[in-house]
């Protein structure tokens, strides 16, 4: 029940949502989560960590840079809910603008990597 609640919780804030909405297209920089969301880092690694701790996102390190992506959940329940999460969101205005606003950045983003 705890987790279930904190699953909930983590859900119950705007900017949380927005990264989810991003991290449906795949892996993500914070950089890239940055640019995305015109949020500064130290914001957007915040908001991952409570993402990371309900297990809603998993994280990897390359170098001095952190990758994130949506985690796999192994619980029946919220393994269930995360699909239709997903799919709800990108289909907000705000979800749509800020994926329209990544795509433009990785666009000019030079290489893959992070600068």
């Amino acid at each position: 029940m705890k987790r279930t609640a904190r699953f909930f919780k983590t859900l119950a804030d705007e900017t949380r949502l927005r990264i989810l909405a991003l991290l449906t297209n795949g892996e993500l920089c914070v950089c890239d989560l940055m640019a995305a969301l015109e949020l500064p880092q130290s914001t957007v690694s915040r908001h991952l960590a409570t993402l990371r701790n309900a297990d809603l996102v998993e994280d990897r390190r390359q170098g001095v840079w952190m990758y994130y992506r949506l985690a796999k959940s192994g619980e029946k329940t919220l393994g269930q809910l995360l699909p239709l999460l997903q799919t709800q969101l990108v289909q907000l205005p705000e979800a749509q603008q800020d994926l329209l606003s990544l795509k433009n950045y990785l666009d000019q983003k030079s290489g893959s990597a992070c600068v």
